[in-house]
């Protein structure tokens, strides 16, 4: 099928309470990362590789999210406003264009799971994309679309290789230093986001839980999960020292902007 008719489903509900000096008045994925929206960079990484069907599963201050949609070609670009006739004259393009939009209320208290299964009435196709409203990547998508389809597992997960947060001192059998490692990538593996479903991943969730601590493990057992192992950029916001460190990288230099505007 085609990409465009592909739905991607991202969880835009959660409080951010570790980033709560941005969150406490607006919900995460409306943070700005380089005066845009992170939900908005997370879009145009799918939308610049042809997916342009979205689902959004809102909860925490979702009507935010809601209202910046109706307004965002405004709060994106500079415009011209004639007072007199009130014609609007947009002088960039920076919105989301021929996208659909769903606005799904999934509750505010709403574990991740619960959300995923309110929003099935809304998903017609055999798969779909599903990612978290707080991460972003340079991720090919049509690479993790294909290998879903190869391996026919119910849940395809992207790994990334988390970069730790303290330098690491390398040394010698006689306690001797032999260099430092300034936060170096991990060997160990993350879920990344940036996932695809079959259709038929709704019927595991029984009950509202959390996605990643019952449903998956649940689904590993029965050797339904894939792993496809992205080794480029991903961060993700989940603090403040990630927020400033994304609008920091952002402004050096970009990796996950895949978009030409």
């Amino acid at each position: 099928m085609e990409k465009k008719d592909i739905p991607v489903v991202i969880l835009c509900g959660g409080e951010g309470t570790r980033l709560r000096e941005e969150t406490e008045f607006k919900p995460k994925p409306l943070v700005e990362v380089g005066g845009m929206p992170i939900l908005i960079h997370i879009m145009k990484i799918y939308q610049a590789q042809g997916f342009r069907k979205f689902i959004l599963c809102l909860g925490y201050k979702g009507d935010l999210i809601k209202k910046y949609f109706l307004e965002h070609r405004f709060m994106l670009n500079d415009f011209t406003l004639d007072t007199d006739t009130h014609e609007i004259k947009i002088h960039e393009n920076l919105h989301l264009d021929s996208c659909e939009i769903t606005f799904a209320n999934t509750g505010r208290h709403t574990l991740t799971a619960g959300r995923i299964k309110q929003i099935e009435k809304y998903i017609t196709t055999d798969n779909f994309m599903l990612t978290y409203g707080d991460g972003v990547a340079n991720i090919n998508l049509e690479e993790v679309w294909n290998l879903h389809l190869k391996k026919d597992k119910i849940c395809t997960i992207t790994a990334i290789n988390p970069v730790s947060k303290y330098g690491l001192i390398n040394i010698n059998e006689t306690s001797e230093v032999l260099d430092f490692s300034e936060k170096p990538p991990m060997k160990d593996l993350i879920n990344g986001g940036f996932m695809v479903m079959k259709r038929s991943f709704f019927n595991q969730i029984t009950d509202d839980c959390m996605f990643e601590s019952k449903i998956l493990p649940a689904l590993s057992k029965q050797r339904e999960v894939v792993v496809y192992h992205h080794t480029g950029f991903w961060h993700c916001m989940d603090t403040y020292k990630d927020y400033q460190d994304l609008n920091q990288i952002w402004e050096q230099t970009k990796p996950w902007k895949l978009w030409n505007k």
